[in-house]
């Protein structure tokens, strides 16, 4: 690992670790993605309002990413049929755990949640036991 590679991940690591903490400072909310979504969706309260501003952050953030690292657009590491349903997958696990990677294993983590533990090491395994599945199956 190079050092300007180390310096994106600590960096990117700081701003989501930033990010996660103002949320829950200023909204007394935690950064879990997809119920940050699922509220956006079916607006039943008056946090509408932020929820579309992080969401919209998201997307900004990916639109100057494209701007800045073009290359790293390129090319999808797998058909587009397959991540659509590695997609649903992942959705359908956030519904199941209640919670997603980011609500668990950013907020959950460094609350000490022992549910999010036990999530992040259950999402973690199978993600690594699903790519080295495929993997094999595809023959890369």
């Amino acid at each position: 690992m190079n050092s300007q590679t180390l310096l994106s991940a600590l960096g990117g690591g700081a701003l989501i670790g930033a990010a996660a903490c103002g949320l829950l400072y200023f909204n007394g909310r935690l950064a879990g993605v997809s119920n940050i979504l699922a509220g956006m969706l079916w607006p039943a309260s008056v946090d509408w309002a932020w929820r579309c501003a992080f969401v919209l952050g998201l997307v900004v953030a990916g639109v100057l990413l494209l701007g800045v690292y073009p290359d790293t657009f390129d090319t999808a590491p797998r058909p587009l049929w397959v991540l659509g349903i590695g997609g649903f997958l992942v959705g359908l696990g956030a519904q199941i755990s209640n919670g997603c990677t980011s609500g668990h294993g950013v907020c959950g983590l460094g609350r000490r949640s022992m549910r999010s533990v036990i999530a992040v090491l259950t999402f973690m395994g199978t993600g690594m036991a699903t790519v080295l599945l495929f993997n094999r199956l595809s023959g890369g």
